[in-house]
């Protein structure tokens, strides 16, 4: 019987999720396989991590094309954004806090890819004057990936209801990213 990576990948990043200290053994008993087969897979927990941060980045892309991020109003395509990127969510939320993806010579570039689309709608929603200019697109990108890291752990852990997500991160978001007029 064939063993479906994915699947072992999807258990992978909902256990390491909750626990980010999970043992491969832990990480092989969520995904309903042994702990050999899990090692045949991934060589060990780096090689795991890899395999996960780019499934991240294969699922995210996917999400940003989706969500057409240069079409319309730049708060409109954030709110669209929040809304594709919420299913790899927890994902996300344990890469973002996953050191060991930073050290090394170099950023991965598809993370790097996806920070400078991600950079660009706030830089359009900047020129179009809809997001404040005293806040760099880079920064805004951060704030964005804890913002949906963050939403995703309190759902896990129950503290806030899933219909609850989208909303709640695309408010804050924008309240916190909109330019306001002064009068």
């Amino acid at each position: 019987m064939a063993v479906d990576r994915t699947h072992v990948l999807r258990s992978a990043a909902a256990t390491l999720s909750v626990k980010a200290t999970a043992t491969m053994d832990e990480v092989a008993r969520a995904a309903g396989v042994g702990r050999a087969t899990l090692h045949r897979l991934f060589a060990g927990r780096e090689a795991l991590i890899r395999a996960l941060e780019e499934m991240a980045i294969a699922e995210l892309d996917r999400a940003l094309d989706r969500v057409r991020l240069d079409e319309g109003p730049a708060d409109e395509a954030l709110r669209r954004l929040v809304g594709q990127v919420e299913p790899v969510a927890p994902l996300l939320s344990f890469l973002v806090t996953e050191n060991q993806l930073f050290e090394g010579d170099a950023q991965n570039e598809g993370w790097a890819r996806l920070d400078a689309r991600i950079a660009a709608l706030f830089r359009r929603g900047q020129e179009q004057g809809v997001f404040r200019i005293d806040l760099t697109p880079a920064w805004l990108c951060e704030a964005f990936y804890g913002l949906v890291g963050s939403g995703a752990w309190a759902v896990m852990d129950g503290r806030v209801a899933a219909k609850d997500y989208q909303y709640m991160i695309t408010e804050l978001m924008l309240g916190g990213a909109r330019r306001s007029v002064e009068k």
